[in-house]
């Protein structure tokens, strides 16, 4: 969103320096309103972006305001969520307000458009005001209520205030043109009744706006500027405008919308997202296969690299769809500059050092980012019982197999040339155990002869490792588009079976053992991971945050 970032080139900003210039406006204010009805995704990250961005770089300011107008779905749980996930983002806002906070002002212009004779209560169902208001070819009809006298609307919203009435029995819809080509503009409901408490008002009201009425009055009492919103409010912009027109503010904020950012093998309609938690194919919202902020958070997802994936991604009109490898690249860029290095072997096999004296042990010094060498180094320690991978050994390699095997020579990272003299195995023929020799002369994985090995392993000694959980995470979906209802087919189908691996009884390198949660590493040669909410001293818990290499391409393309 920077200036001057060789990045596609943001439109919004286009309009803004526009009216700048034309004199339209003399100051930019944005906000930020979601529902408080559910977590924030990667696709409100793009909408809290493009506000705060856009009044940072205009010298404006960028407000928090929760639209709560309907408070059957809608709960505190949710509004400290948005404002953590707002925060870790790397955002704070001017103001926090509420569109309950504005409920006597918006009442108010519901009262001022009764008596211009633009509003009035009718009392048909929801199904038969769908059925009036017509389609996108055939005008719709008025309602038998639609010419009631101002007093006597006046009067009946008052009741309807009262709670004199059940839910349902009455709205109170804006009188405009039931035969507008724009559906929103068929007399559309303002008002509902609604017998239900709110989490900000409590019992105060049992009548409360549309979100199509309240938003257009917050905005304008707020005095914003800009409206910035996703494409899906396009063809509410002109109901948007008549609502500030009708009750007079002298300087209505501009809506300009934006393309919403649609991700590949993702979720994030709200609807699906509860559902998916509530029927435990997750295991909550912050479960680290959604892409809810609060579950990349707990992956280990850097809001740096969120940040950077939604300026490469940009600003446009045009519907696209961005593949799910940009974000994972912006993680992987992020991590490799700043995450400290570690060692951990999953599939742990053991090496005995034969030739290394039983009960010595020595400290080996590791950078911590070769990359960083401001970051230090640490001490690790070295033994006569150490662990590498499983799969760093073949009994009998294939062609080019450059790690380890019977005579073979490799490079224990940081530490010692060791060469394989046999191994062990159990009744199945399992190698349980390798036996190998280490070269003393090679310490710091260098060898005084000038020889040659083509392998380096990672490993971790017994004494200077502890055993943790390591959850595995990958893509919760299988297919590109999982929220697409067309094919039939349920959301349990769709979903990975692969998305979550845990591995017990996986060694890591003691300087791991003081990790917090959200702390993120590099497993060398394994993948970024983080330590996990979950994680105690008894039970230490990472996840995988992203592998080293993405191979989703490789996992597509395997036939069954």
């Amino acid at each position: 969103m920077e200036e001057n970032t060789g990045r596609i080139s943001n439109f919004i900003h286009d309009f803004i320096d526009e009216d700048l210039a034309a004199g339209v406006n003399s100051r930019v204010q944005t906000r930020f309103p979601p529902e408080p009805n559910g977590y924030l995704h990667i696709g409100h990250a793009k909408a809290v972006c493009i506000n705060f961005e856009t009044a940072k770089k205009y010298g404006g300011i960028c407000n928090l305001r929760l639209d709560d107008t309907n408070p059957s779905k809608e709960d505190t749980e949710y509004v400290e969520a948005i404002m953590e996930d707002i925060r870790w983002l790397g955002y704070e806002w001017n103001s926090l307000y509420y569109a309950s906070g504005y409920f006597d002002f918006i009442y108010e212009c519901a009262v001022k458009l009764i008596e211009k004779g633009l509003a009035y209560v009718c009392d048909l169902s929801a199904d038969e005001i769908r059925e009036y208001r017509g389609t996108l070819t055939e005008p719709g009809k008025d309602s038998p209520y639609r010419n009631r006298s101002v007093e006597e609307n006046l009067d009946l919203f008052k009741r309807m205030t009262d709670g004199e009435f059940e839910n349902g029995a009455r709205v109170l819809r804006a009188k405009i043109d039931m035969a507008s080509p724009n559906l929103n503009m068929r007399d559309p409901v303002i008002y509902r009744i609604a017998h239900v408490p709110h989490h900000q008002t409590g019992d105060k009201w049992c009548v409360y706006p549309m979100y199509d009425f309240a938003h257009p009055l917050s905005d304008a009492a707020e005095k914003v500027t800009y409206s910035l919103c996703s494409l899906e409010f396009e063809n509410h912009r002109p109901l948007y405008n008549w609502f500030i027109e009708q009750i007079g503010f002298k300087e209505p904020p501009r809506q300009i919308e934006f393309a919403r950012l649609n991700l590949n093998y993702c979720v994030t309609s709200k609807r699906k997202c509860l559902y998916m938690v509530n029927k435990g194919l997750v295991s909550g919202w912050d479960d680290p296969r959604m892409v809810t902020l609060c579950g990349m958070r707990r992956r280990g997802y850097p809001p740096e690299a969120i940040r950077d994936f939604i300026e490469r991604v940009g600003v446009a009109k045009a519907f696209s769809i961005v593949d799910y490898g940009l974000l994972e690249a912006c993680v992987r860029d992020h991590l490799n500059r700043n995450a400290p290095r570690a060692m951990a072997v999953l599939q742990p096999l053991e090496v005995i050092v034969d030739n290394y004296p039983e009960g010595q042990t020595e400290e080996i010094e590791v950078e911590n980012n070769p990359d960083r060498p401001e970051l230090g180094t640490r001490k690790v320690l070295f033994s006569r019982h150490l662990y590498i991978e499983s799969d760093d050994f073949m009994a009998e390699p294939v062609k080019k197999y450059f790690r380890l095997f019977p005579g073979g020579e490799v490079r224990l990272k940081s530490a010692y040339y060791i060469t394989c003299t046999g191994y062990d195995t159990d009744e199945t023929g399992a190698v349980t155990c390798l036996h190998c020799r280490y070269d003393p002369e090679s310490k710091g994985g260098t060898s005084p002869d000038g020889r040659k090995v083509r392998g380096t392993l990672h490993w971790v000694s017994r004494e200077g490792s502890f055993a943790a959980e390591v959850r595995l995470y990958d893509r919760l979906f299988n297919v590109e588009n999982p929220g697409d209802e067309s094919d039939g087919a349920s959301l349990e189908s769709k979903l990975n079976p692969e998305s979550l691996t845990v591995a017990a009884g996986c060694l890591l390198e003691n300087s791991l053992m003081g990790a917090k949660p959200g702390d993120v590493f590099q497993f060398m040669r394994q993948g970024y991971f983080c330590a996990d909410p979950d994680s105690t001293g008894e039970h230490p818990v990472f996840n995988r945050t992203v592998a080293l290499n993405s191979s989703w391409t490789e996992k597509k393309e395997v036939k069954p």
